[in-house]
């Protein structure tokens, strides 16, 4: 199991909050929700080309103390990195820790 001297990056986690633009359409927002420590597991890189540019995603396992309020659409950050949830889970269902399946992209 992990050791909790392990949680030794600090995150932002950070909820959606979506915002009209006045002409019936959305502007994807982000408000910070609290600041946590975290362990950052690297898990796979995979490279794409998206019109004309070369992205990469790169997957991370990020293990916080248990929280009842993640969900998939939140994101961690880290100074400019964003790492968004996509899924979750407690690893052994004791509610001390979850893990956080995440994706961060970058050029």
């Amino acid at each position: 199991m992990l050791d909790p001297g392990q949680l030794s990056a600090r995150l932002d986690l950070e909820m959606r909050n979506d915002a009209g633009d006045g002409q019936g359409g959305i502007v994807a927002g982000f408000v910070p929700v609290t600041s946590l420590w975290a362990r950052i597991e690297h898990v796979c890189v995979s490279e794409e080309e998206r019109a004309d540019a070369e992205m990469f995603t790169v997957t991370h396992r990020i293990w916080i103390r248990f929280r009842e309020d993640i969900a998939a659409d939140m994101r961690f950050c880290k100074g400019a990195r964003i790492f968004t949830i996509r899924a979750f889970h407690d690893p052994d269902e004791t509610r001390r820790y979850l893990v956080c399946r995440c994706a961060e992209e970058g050029r």
